[in-house]
């Protein structure tokens, strides 16, 4: 992830974030650009150990340390102790999430480290209800938050935006019927039950957006199946246009904090999504369906029938990144001033 200096005078923050690829991960960005309007300079590294050890060259040149689950979270706690500097960790994973996808002992060790990270660290935000037991049991402090989405950006994009996105589709021969999936294209994800599902919807083309393990399959079916239509990676700026182009927005992940299923909303799409832990969250907001692809088919092509659009986008608008920021905001000033 490139290194995104944010110029401002005052509190100066390091922020240590996934190293993901600029265009997947943004919402840490989101949430410096609110800290930016507030006077608070952040810059902003993806963790690699490249990274770190530029960080602890200049770990005396910050205020603050800011860590993101999970390897952020671990680095920035190594750079707060050398440093003596104080610490927020951002926990914004669950470690369920990581158990599920890596062998056991290093779900292990790493469980051990974000426990001590959290142990270590002035205070803790955290996203997921099923971690406030563990957070605080280690964490001095510990803030809940949940993960936001800026709304106006996918409620009202500019046109020229909308149509740059709808230019591109139409050259890629998009079928009437379009229904988009935008993000990491990994097997938490179930990529390949929703390309499978494609089977049974002949008429409608499915747009996807996004990078990761599974790039190589899903290029593969979009050279073999004229309804699948794979478009990499694309600037952040873009993304609501290619919503706003679509029908149906979709996901597939057993999570009740994806932000897929907000920034649907804010774009005013129908969204179709795994059953599960978003269930109760998003009940009446979704279609829901099990992972066989016919049945993701079937919600797919009811979806415009069976969710009510408006009540997700109000839903949705209750989580806007600059209400996100304020929680930041308050957490960093608070840290630094105990710290002093």
């Amino acid at each position: 992830m490139t290194e995104t200096p944010i110029e401002s005078e005052s509190l100066r923050v390091l922020w240590l974030t996934p190293d993901k690829p600029a265009n997947i991960s943004v919402g840490r960005k989101r949430i410096a650009d609110y800290l930016q309007t507030q006077g608070i300079e952040v810059v902003l590294r993806g963790t690699t150990l490249q990274t770190v050890r530029q960080s602890l060259r200049e770990r005396r040149e910050f205020d603050v340390i800011v860590g993101t689950t999970r390897a952020g979270a671990i680095a920035g706690t190594l750079l707060s102790v050398l440093g003596s500097k104080p610490l927020l960790v951002d926990h914004i994973d669950p470690i369920r999430q990581f158990a599920e996808t890596h062998p056991r002992l290093l779900s292990v060790v790493v469980r051990v480290l974000e426990n001590a990270s959290f142990a270590l660290a002035d205070h803790v935000i955290y996203v997921y209800d099923e971690e406030a037991a563990r957070v605080r049991k280690y964490a001095s402090v510990a803030t809940k938050t949940e993960l936001g989405v800026p709304y106006d950006t996918f409620a009202n994009p500019p046109q020229s935006v909308i149509e740059r996105a709808e230019t591109r589709l139409k050259r890629s021969g998009v079928n009437e019927h379009v229904v988009i999936y935008v993000g990491g294209l990994e097997p938490i994800y179930h990529i390949r039950e929703l390309l499978d599902s494609m089977d049974y919807l002949p008429d409608w083309s499915l747009v996807i957006l996004g990078t990761g393990s599974l790039e190589e399959l899903v290029a593969s079916k979009a050279a073999e199946r004229e309804n699948v239509i794979y478009l990499g990676t694309v600037p952040h700026e873009d993304v609501p246009g290619y919503l706003h182009a679509a029908d149906v927005g979709v996901s597939l992940v057993d999570d009740a904090h994806t932000l897929k299923v907000l920034e649907y909303g804010s774009a005013g799409l129908p969204v179709v999504q795994l059953r599960g832990r978003a269930e109760g969250r998003f009940a009446g907001l979704a279609s829901f369906c099990t992972l066989e692809p016919q049945a993701i088919a079937t919600a797919i092509r009811s979806a415009p029938e069976t969710t009510d659009t408006n009540a997700l986008k109000e839903t949705s608008k209750q989580y806007d990144w600059r209400s996100i920021g304020q929680v930041y905001e308050s957490a960093l000033r608070s840290t630094v001033n105990d710290h002093q």
